[in-house]
């Protein structure tokens, strides 16, 4: 158990290593469970950070999306950004990520394109990485350049996934030929000869009316 306080940096330092909490903490003192392969970073009871644990001293793990508050207001800090290198290294930050945002910046240019991107990136926080990785290459292919249709591709890749294909049916010479039970007993019985009914004789009903009553 550690009680680092979070530098200016938003990284805390646990054992000679440095990992990064969500900038909002900034400043503050948090609380840090160091287990055999994982720390985990709580605010009072809520955890705000998890990272694979540095077995060797003096490393440094950064989380991009602890960063992409500071980033929108600050954009052209993202290029050159440690924990972007590190989100490519650990494949969270894809080649489809890239050349949408390479497409993006020259439509836009270099500040509202990586504006765009990071906007995207926030979107991680509430879909699926397949999903929205999947929303991008179906943007891109669209030249669909902003946030906005990245999360509705998005949406549409996360809805896909989520109807059951229906089952294939067998053709119909191998299914079984079901009989009910009703029919089964009506193929046991002995044939109908009795006549057709017949209302004939109801016809005399409409011979004699009813007289119609005087008006009061």
């Amino acid at each position: 158990m550690f009680t680092p306080r979070v530098d200016r940096y938003s990284q805390i330092g646990v054992r000679n290593n440095r990992y990064s909490v969500p900038v909002r903490m900034i400043g503050r003192t948090v609380r840090v469970m160091l287990h055999a392969s994982e720390l985990v970073v709580y605010d009072g009871r809520e955890d705000v950070a998890r990272h694979e644990r540095l077995i060797a001293k003096g490393g440094t793990r950064l989380d991009l999306d602890h960063y992409l508050e500071a980033l929108v207001r600050k954009p052209g800090a993202l290029p050159g950004a440690t924990a972007l290198d590190q989100a490519r290294s650990a494949g969270r930050f894809t080649p489809v990520h890239d050349a949408w945002w390479a497409a993006t910046r020259k439509a836009h240019g270099e500040r509202e394109g990586t504006r765009a991107l990071i906007e995207v990136l926030l979107l991680g926080r509430n879909l699926p990485h397949e999903h929205l990785v999947a929303g991008l290459a179906a943007a891109l292919r669209s030249g669909a350049l902003t946030a906005d249709a990245v999360a509705l591709e998005a949406r549409k890749a996360a809805e896909a996934d989520m109807r059951t294909p229906a089952e294939p049916q067998p053709p119909a010479a191998d299914r079984a030929t079901v009989t009910s039970l009703t029919e089964r007993r009506l193929a046991q019985l002995p044939p109908d000869t009795r006549p057709l009914p017949s209302v004939a004789h109801y016809d005399q009903l409409l011979r004699h009316r009813r007289p119609n009553r005087p008006t009061p």
